[in-house]
């Protein structure tokens, strides 16, 4: 498929839920960092199919592996045609981290997960948790093991985090949630999707 069929502009769509969701609500404390220093690489993956998004997943993972951090630290595999829904997006990352492994890159780096309809075990689809994880197309996140590490050292209390994210988002309420994009397209199924009440 060409690039002409993909999603509008799916960096700049990812790139403001990062800026107002994840640094805005300070979800990741190690996010404002990297994305101040420009080192967050985005790619939007053409994948039609998950035998083309594990070559895509292979050539960023290299990419990568050989390239300083100082430039890249982490990278954002955005992937807005291909396993939009939630439980076969869930099973493709045992297959991530399996060619993890495979390139030897086990212990290197790490495939985290993003998606429209994440759902944490044992929640109901509209629980607000689930809303840490939701972005706005399914995504795979590359991250250094030495950053994430040195990050977490840093951080007086990582265990919280989850907790304190939980917290945030309940105070915030789907409502909150829908406002953080609403001045940017608020009729577009390109922003984390919200239950209706």
């Amino acid at each position: 498929m060409s690039d002409a069929a993909l999603p509008a502009d799916p960096i700049a769509t990812t790139r403001r839920w990062l800026e107002r969701a994840v640094i805005g609500l300070n979800l990741c404390p190690f996010a404002k960092a990297v994305m101040v220093k420009e080192q967050v690489r985005f790619v939007v993956s053409a994948a039609t199919t998950g035998e083309a998004l594990l070559e895509d997943l292979a050539a960023e993972l290299l990419h990568l592996r050989d390239t300083p951090a100082e430039v890249t630290d982490t990278t954002l595999l955005i992937h807005p045609q291909v396993l939009g829904d939630f439980l076969e997006y869930n099973d493709f990352l045992a297959i991530a981290e399996a060619l993890v492994a495979e390139l030897d890159l086990e212990g290197v780096l790490q495939v985290a997960s993003f998606h429209p309809h994440y759902r944490f075990d044992g929640t109901a689809d509209d629980d607000i948790a689930n809303y840490t994880n939701r972005s706005p197309f399914p995504t795979l996140h590359l991250l250094r093991e030495d950053s994430v590490s040195r990050a977490v050292d840093a951080y007086p209390d990582p265990d919280v985090i989850v907790e304190r994210n939980v917290r945030t988002l309940d105070r915030l309420g789907h409502d909150g949630w829908r406002e953080l994009f609403a001045e940017a397209a608020p009729d577009s199924p390109r922003f984390p999707p919200v239950t209706q009440e």
